[in-house]
């Protein structure tokens, strides 16, 4: 076991026993490039509660902090709010060497915990159920889909606390275990809200209706990644709300790759367009950024430029590869355009535009696809192409034209 590690005290009755990640840079597909935290939380009860576990390689860590707090072996129920493994990977150690008396997750959360590891002795709770730990009270909220079928809240009464398991979390390894210790988060939380939530905006903004009907008093909200909120509650369900809403702005975002800087130039050309029709414009050259980074930009979009060699008749292999991690992130804020190079075949820019189609994404003019290298002709006609987009999004904000989502 590794020794010496602390729990951190939240509450009266509360202590953070997880594990910090600062090595992991990848975290499926997502691009960590400040780590993470698996958060744990140890309820020190009449029944003394473990909410969630953490990553199989962090065990030792998350058993030494409830051993700076209790024996471990006193730990008489689990909970268990989503069956991911990076909060289950020591779960069936856990019960194996702990025995608790009971472990508790979701119905979702119980089958999967059974399909996952095997885990038979799981009990299932309802949406809306309350659970005693004889002096402290806990109620579960059912969060399907977000952003697992398992996936569900608890809360502390008597503390006033919410975990949110992957709810307004974010992938941030910190010495600093709350909100108001880490400065400027507000770009780590986007960024996570873009990659891992906004396929289910629907459910996010029905969630939050349904939370604010239950009229909680909450004074802290502990998620299962990154720091903890007990300051700026507000802030962070503010912006869910904004960021589950997918409203467009006046923001474009041009991404590309390119061989031999045709496609490159061409670029160029569309952000002088954009930048002198008013709109914000974002660049993103893939040999210098990541598909996750492209979902972080577009989340506060309005368009999505995308350019492409063609290669062997197909689309450039890193635009395809953003391009299908966005298709299932499901954006609903953005109009798009294609553009490109080609050499002697050309498909790249029709491929872009069959990805929009795919992706339900208005076409806001025709793909713009040049042989070779671009005249400045070519060149004119993209910097044509970032002024009438420029344009398209200023109608749209002012609502004379209409966008559909």
């Amino acid at each position: 076991m590794t020794e010496a590690l602390k729990a951190v005290r939240i509450t009266e009755h509360v202590y953070w026993v997880g594990a910090i990640d600062w090595a992991i840079r990848n975290f499926h597909g997502y691009k960590t490039s400040q780590g993470t935290t698996y958060n744990a939380f140890l309820i020190i009860g009449d029944k003394i509660t473990l909410i969630d576990t953490v990553k199989a390689p962090f065990k030792d860590e998350l058993l030494s902090r409830i051993s700076s707090v209790i024996d471990p072996n006193k730990i008489d129920y689990i909970v268990s709010n989503h069956s991911e493994m990076d909060h289950t990977g020591c779960l069936p150690g856990f019960i194996h060497t702990l025995k608790p008396e009971k472990v508790f997750a979701s119905k979702m959360g119980a089958k999967a915990l059974l399909q996952h590891f095997g885990l038979k002795e799981i009990e299932a709770v309802a949406d809306g159920q309350t659970l005693s730990l004889g002096n402290l009270n806990l109620t579960f909220t059912e969060t399907r889909m977000l952003h697992w079928p398992d996936s569900m809240f608890t809360y502390l009464e008597e503390d006033k606390i919410l975990f949110s398991q992957d709810a307004f979390g974010m992938h941030l390894a910190s010495g600093k275990r709350f909100i108001d210790e880490v400065g400027d988060w507000e770009s780590e939380a986007a960024k996570y809200y873009a990659n891992i939530l906004l396929p289910f905006s629907p459910m996010v903004t029905g969630l939050l209706a349904k939370v604010s009907k239950m009229n909680l008093p909450i004074e802290i909200i502990a998620p299962d990644h990154g720091p903890i909120f007990r300051k700026d509650l507000d802030r962070i369900i503010g912006l869910y709300a904004k960021w589950a809403r997918q409203d467009p702005t006046t923001k474009a975002v041009i991404v590309f790759d390119t061989m031999w800087q045709s496609t490159a130039k061409m670029a160029a050309a569309i952000c002088d367009g954009l930048v002198e029709g008013g709109a914000e414009t974002k660049v993103i050259p893939l040999d210098a950024g990541h598909r996750s980074d492209v979902a972080a930009e577009i989340l506060d979009a309005g368009a999505l430029i995308v350019g492409s060699p063609t290669m062997n008749n197909n689309i450039f292999p890193p635009v395809a590869d953003v391009l299908t991690y966005l298709k299932g992130l499901k954006p609903r804020n953005i109009i798009g355009a294609a553009f490109g190079s080609y050499g002697w075949s050309g498909e790249g820019v029709k491929q872009i535009e069959e990805f929009f189609d795919a992706m339900k994404i208005e076409k806001v003019c025709g793909g713009l696809n040049v042989q070779y290298v671009p005249t400045s002709a070519d060149l004119e006609k993209c910097r044509a192409q970032g002024l009438q987009i420029a344009q398209r999004l200023k109608d749209i904000a002012a609502g004379t034209l209409p966008f559909k989502k």
